[in-house]
């Protein structure tokens, strides 16, 4: 069943574009493509309902379980800060990356835009995105809240504390228990994913039909520059990724990739990086990833590691300055590469984050915000590409960390023999 998903996944695409566009063609107006998208999207809402209905007790669960089994505060620190440095070091390549592709492709340049006295209304809420509340937030004040809203930073800073205070006093034979059934609920909820992401191939045909009903294949071909560079700079980013992976992984990066190819066409197909985590986490684990690594940096990876939303921000900004003439010198760009490093870091838990940071940004840099306008209307075209990429890009980085641990684990183990064995040489003499 397992190895078929992905085929069915696949297959689920194709018919969900030749059934939306057949209904496309079919209605009489605009209002009607909309009703009836409306209930090809009543399968998607209710296969999405059932994947956030888990990610909530899966991150908890595998992060604690795995935080607990681990010798002390010292592998949390050590991991931690592997995985911020590699995140951030990600952050900065594709983000610049973003930048160097929008120059050379130049996808807004011709469109000459004017702005406008009149305010623009994007729909998106930027009032949230600084770094006070950005901080404050990450903090939860109930922990069945954060669960409720399936906040994963805030599941995350809970869960390592939690994680961590067990750790620390497993020794205390009341809390053994507590451990053990924290441990039985790991693979409980991985049955549950498995069955719930049997469902994936008729959420995935719900959401494309939908889209295609209402917008025809039309969206595909009017922003043809735009989507064409973007997703040209995604497979560079690729490319990039996969050769750092090789550096660490050697040859296994391809046994990965296999692995997560799954995940990543779901993640592609549903625009959604909840729908993947699931499915992704078992992946990790079946690949050799070890599970308190996985528990980790993939939740971490999900706040922090979204490598194709960072290069999509510098690429959207670059396209608004084209669109409207605005000449951006190339310090003003590097400073506006830094601002985009620093503001994103709190996109996980809004709504079309990536969208919402560059309409943050864009007044900082004289960038009308109605120009955001402009990629909204093909925001989920991209969004697709962005959020398989941010599903390479963390699966990358929790396997190259799990390696590193592996590996001191292993010099542990060597230098503890070489001492066993230099004492046992010394009792026989």
């Amino acid at each position: 069943m397992k190895n078929r998903l992905t085929l069915y996944i696949f297959v689920g695409m194709l018919l969900g574009v030749v059934v939306g566009y057949i209904c496309h063609r079919s209605v009489a107006d605009a209002a009607e493509a909309k009703t009836m998208a409306g209930y090809f999207s009543i399968i998607t809402d209710i296969f999405l309902r059932l994947v956030k209905m888990i990610i909530a007790p899966l991150v908890f669960a595998t992060l604690v379980s795995g935080l607990a089994g681990m010798a002390g505060t010292s592998d949390v620190r050590r991991i931690g800060f592997r995985s911020v440095g590699w995140f951030l070091c990600a952050s900065l390549l594709s983000l610049a990356l973003g930048l160097v592709l929008a120059n050379i492709f130049q996808p807004g340049a011709g469109l000459h835009m004017v702005q406008t006295s009149a305010d623009v209304t994007t729909g998106l809420n930027t009032a949230g995105l600084n770094f006070k509340d950005f901080i404050t937030h990450a903090f939860p004040t109930s922990i069945i809240d954060a669960m409720a809203r399936n906040d994963i930073l805030q599941i995350l800073v809970f869960s390592v504390l939690f994680g961590v205070v067990l750790s620390a006093i497993k020794s205390d034979t009341r809390v053994a228990p507590l451990i053990a059934g924290v441990d039985a609920l790991v693979p409980a909820m991985l049955k549950l994913t498995d069955y719930v992401m049997r469902l994936a191939p008729i959420g995935v045909f719900g959401a494309l039909a939908a889209a295609i009903t209402v917008h025809g294949l039309d969206v595909l071909t009017t922003y043809g520059k735009l989507i064409g560079s973007f997703y040209a700079g995604l497979v560079l980013l690729w490319t990039l990724l996969i050769l750092v992976g090789y550096f660490f992984l050697g040859k296994q990066i391809w046994t990965l990739l296999k692995a997560i190819r799954e995940p990543a066409m779901l993640a592609f197909s549903t625009a959604s990086s909840e729908a993947a985590y699931p499915r992704l986490t078992e992946k990790l684990e079946a690949f050799g990833v070890d599970k308190k690594v996985v528990g980790f940096t993939l939740p971490l990876g999900y706040a922090f590691n979204l490598d194709g939303s960072m290069m999509y921000q510098a690429f959207a900004a670059i396209f608004i300055a084209q669109a409207f003439g605005i000449d951006m010198p190339l310090g003003a760009q590097i400073v506006m590469l830094l601002v985009l490093m620093v503001s994103s870091k709190g996109m996980a838990g809004v709504a079309r984050g990536s969208v919402v940071v560059v309409a943050a940004v864009a007044p900082m840099f004289h960038l009308p915000p109605s120009g955001v306008v402009l990629i909204l209307a093909i925001d989920q075209v991209l969004d697709m590409g962005r959020t398989a990429t941010n599903v390479i890009g963390n699966s990358i980085a929790t396997a190259v960390i799990a390696k590193w641990e592996a590996k001191r684990s292993a010099r542990h183990a060597k230098r503890a023999s070489d001492v066993a064995f230099v004492q046992l040489q010394g009792e026989m003499k």
